[in-house]
């Protein structure tokens, strides 16, 4: 059983109030430096601006595994959010014209790493205890767009965006003040996860950004040319990346994310028909549609499958934002080597070798096996099953994660009480009430008695 529907609700408003905050701080960070700078040197803003985040993201990281007390994190937490805040505050009000803007918006976009980091361990965090962490990010993903749109509108009201923008800051603090969630994987859990297994997402997420590298970069070029005015980025086919997101995120929950690669790759290809176009006005429009199709599919395959893994590794906090990292630094080199220049049949010679590559690791990853799950399923239904078979009948059925699989077991095929628990398995007393509250929540029971009960329930079948 899954959490309930206003559990997920808060985390989609959670996500949504990150997300907003990123458009609004990214929307003014790209203009920094316009007037001030010149036109090649302000396409450079754009890679310093995703070399800042990459910074912030790597620093939760080291924080993270540094500290051992989960309060004073926290506490840089709320640090790193109330800076962001007094950036914000300068950048909404203050002329982009100088230097000290520039300044300001490089140390914004460092918090926002930051932020990131913590987000997203908190995302991969609510994967693991139930939550449908696809729709949520749909969600949260689509209000955050919808809000933009219709603030951009009258952009130039500043104290509208600042309202929203403020109000995210404060739902940010209070979850990361609140937030309870502790999932810990021991040494032996995060083994279970085979390297390919992480390497492979990897590598497809690499590709399905560098589809949309070209045409990301071709736009962010004809708006510093056209001075922000007719070209924009931010105009209503981004829109079209709400139902997009939405979809995908139902996708992604389905049957535990079975058929995303495959639906991915299927929508991230049409980018490919971006190269083509680009360059003809009279196709403008619809290369920007076909973009935002494309890029709802690369997020939201990189969000959900690195927040599915990130919780049985033995460090989340690294792939729960891989493939944040990844979209920016597949950007930078691409920015750097100016590919806006190439001509569309070097760009698509590199597509389609992506491509292929991708073809190739999924095949070995099993993503075009769709069936093979089920067969196996129906096959196993017809003989007696072990306790390992139980077991893991109830971790498929339940999405329990290995760490909670491991409490499970103690819990039904002993009568050691929590602390005993957590000592064999070493691992944390509170990661054990953290799991245990997880394992009542997806099964539906309340007492030990009733896991039983489906323990037993699920051997008889």
């Amino acid at each position: 059983m899954r959490t309930d529907f206003k559990k997920n609700t808060a985390v989609g408003l959670f996500f949504a109030s990150f997300m907003f905050l990123q458009f609004v701080i990214l929307r003014m960070g790209n203009q920094a430096g316009c007037g001030f700078l010149t036109d090649g040197q302000q396409e450079k803003v754009y890679v310093f601006l995703q070399v800042f985040v990459i910074c912030g993201i790597a620093f939760h990281i080291i924080l993270n595994s540094a500290l051992k007390k989960d309060r004073i994190l926290r506490i840089i937490s709320v640090a790193s959010l109330f800076i962001c805040g007094v950036c914000l505050a300068y950048m909404l009000f203050a002329p982009i014209n100088s230097a000290a803007y520039i300044v300001v918006t490089f140390a914004d976009v460092f918090c926002l790493g930051f932020i990131a980091g913590k987000v997203y361990l908190e995302m991969s965090r609510y994967y693991a205890s139930g939550f449908t962490t696809g729709i949520c990010m749909g969600i949260g993903y689509s209000i955050a767009l919808l809000l933009q749109f219709l603030l951009q509108l009258q952009w130039f009201i500043r104290p509208a965006v600042t309202v929203f923008a403020f109000a995210t800051l404060a739902v940010l603090c209070f979850v990361f003040l609140h937030e309870n969630s502790d999932v810990e994987m021991s040494k032996e859990e995060a083994n279970r996860i085979p390297l390919r297994k992480i390497i492979s997402p990897c590598v497809i997420a690499a590709a399905f950004l560098l589809f949309i590298a070209f045409y990301s970069g071709y736009i962010h070029h004809l708006q510093i040319m056209s001075g922000y005015a007719k070209y924009n980025v931010y105009t209503w086919p981004r829109l079209l990346m709400i139902p997009g997101m939405l979809a995908f995120g139902l996708i992604g929950d389905y049957k535990k994310g079975k058929y995303l690669p495959l639906t991915a790759l299927c929508f991230s290809v049409l980018a490919f028909l971006n190269v083509v176009l680009a360059g003809k006005s009279d196709t403008y429009w619809l290369n920007m549609c076909l973009y935002y199709i494309a890029l709802s599919a690369a997020v939201s395959y990189y969000n959900i499958t690195f927040w599915k893994l990130a919780a049985g590794t033995k460090n989340p906090s690294i792939w729960s934002v891989a493939g944040r990292i990844l979209d920016s630094v597949v950007v930078i080199p691409l920015c750097l080597v100016s590919l806006t220049g190439a001509s569309a049949g070097v760009v698509l010679s590199l597509n389609i070798a992506a491509l292929i590559v991708v073809i190739v690791v999924m095949a070995v990853n099993g993503d075009f096996n769709l069936s093979e799950r089920q067969a196996i399923m129906e096959k196993s239904a017809d003989i007696q099953m072990s306790e390992d078979d139980v077991l893991s009948s109830i971790a498929e059925r339940y999405m329990l994660t290995p760490s909670e699989l491991r409490v499970f077991r103690s819990l039904v095929l002993t009568e050691d009480k929590q602390a005993a628990i957590a000592e064999k398995l070493s691992i944390k007393l509170r990661t054990v009430q953290a799991n245990v509250t997880s394992i009542y929540r997806k099964t539906g029971v309340k007492t030990r008695s009733g896991l039983l009960q489906i323990y037993h329930d699920i051997q008889k079948q």
